[in-house]
């Protein structure tokens, strides 16, 4: 599998990260299986949190196991100095390993947030802390929200070296402001930032709980996927053709083959096909757009 740089963290990443919240959907036998299984197809990042379920409890063994082959992401929604330490040291006890590639904060939606956050007795001391202790090597950051919030990120916090947020064609499609994660994507660029893309598969909001009770729903994503070999290749080709250093898999298990298989056959994809996938797409509902600030 090809490897970008990641940013300037010195690592070159494999343009797939394994999202390890699929293993929260599976036994332990069926969890290592999947670990062995991404690894030997050439997938070498990993990201887990806490609030997938038990997936770094069952991410730990394999991880052990494997450690020097996997760069291990983890984050945090705590916004506090005190939050965030306990919430690190808890990742590692459940994880089972004293150090974390790269420890970013999770999900960042508003401005008092980042205040919060780089405040005085915000996250960011306990990130740096654990920078200078050892416990984590990178500090990163994952957002859902305005691409406008992720610059003010960058230029507030001088020492972020990853970014995560949503990359598909509906959001490229989107002609304003709220949308525009190119500038994102071209202000990492400058900064020496890497960047991971998130949501490059979703096809669309879930029909209603009246239309399609959330038991009868046949994937464990949020939001509802694209499901077919074809699909799935091209929104991997055109997320990867967009610049990101890497694209963040799926939730459900049982699309993780699809998508080891797109990230394998990546050989770019050229403006036209760009272009003309935008276009198709244009006019669907998406639940990366719509929910973005909830």
């Amino acid at each position: 599998m090809k490897t970008r740089p990641l940013g300037g963290t010195g690592h070159d990443t494999s343009i797939m990260t394994f999202g390890t919240i699929a293993l929260n959907w599976l036994e332990q036998e069926g969890a290592d299986q999947m670990v062995e299984l991404v690894l030997d197809r050439g997938v070498n990042h990993f990201d887990v949190a806490p609030m997938y379920g038990d997936a770094e409890l069952k991410l730990g063994p394999k991880l052990r196991q494997h450690r020097d082959e996997i760069f291990l992401g983890c984050k945090t929604q705590e916004r506090t100095y005190d939050g965030a330490k306990r919430k690190l040291e808890q990742s590692l006890t459940r994880l089972g390993v004293d150090h974390i590639d790269l420890y970013q904060v999770h999900g960042l939606e508003y401005e008092h947030e980042l205040d919060t956050i780089t405040g005085d007795g915000g996250a960011l001391e306990a990130f740096r802390e654990a920078k200078d202790d050892g416990l984590i090597s990178h500090i990163g950051l994952t957002s859902h929200s305005e691409p406008q919030l992720i610059l003010d990120a960058i230029d507030r916090i001088d020492d972020l070296e990853t970014l995560m947020f949503p990359m598909n064609p509906v959001v490229a499609g989107k002609d304003d402001a709220d949308h525009d994660y190119d500038a994102v994507l071209e202000r990492a660029d400058e900064e020496g930032i890497g960047t991971l893309g998130i949501k490059a598969f979703a096809k669309g909001p879930w029909p209603s709980t009246d239309e399609l009770p959330e038991g009868d729903r046949p994937y464990a994503n949020w939001y509802e996927p694209v499901d077919t070999p074809a699909e799935i290749e091209e929104r991997f080709d055109f997320a990867a053709a967009q610049g990101l250093t890497s694209v963040v898999s799926m939730g459900d298990p049982k699309l993780m083959a699809m998508v080891l298989d797109a990230a394998q056959r990546y050989d770019g994809m050229d403006e036209a096909a760009q272009r003309s996938l935008i276009e198709k797409l244009r006019h669907d509902e998406s639940p990366v757009p719509e929910q973005l600030h909830h």
